[in-house]
């Protein structure tokens, strides 16, 4: 994957198979392969990922607007201390 390091890759899969969302399989030790599945925990999932991800296709432009006119309000403004 471009723009993910190594390690953060790695970290990230550990964390998903502790918490139970995938699966990891041994495929050959030499060289080392592994391959990743969704668990039936994970899968669970699927119903509300794609739920947030037709929220946010339908709501993008009003986020975007937020932003600016959030960013432009504040342009002037002292960080606060």
């Amino acid at each position: 994957m471009q723009g993910v390091s190594q390690k953060m890759l790695t970290q990230t899969l550990r964390n998903l198979e502790r918490d139970g969302l995938i699966t990891r399989t041994l495929i050959s030790d030499r060289p080392i392969q592994v391959s990743y599945a969704l668990s039936d925990h994970g899968r669970s999932l699927a119903p509300i990922l794609f739920a947030l991800k037709e929220w946010a296709r339908l709501h993008y432009l009003a986020v975007e607007v937020a932003r600016l006119t959030h960013d432009a309000a504040h342009a002037g403004a002292k960080p606060p201390s």
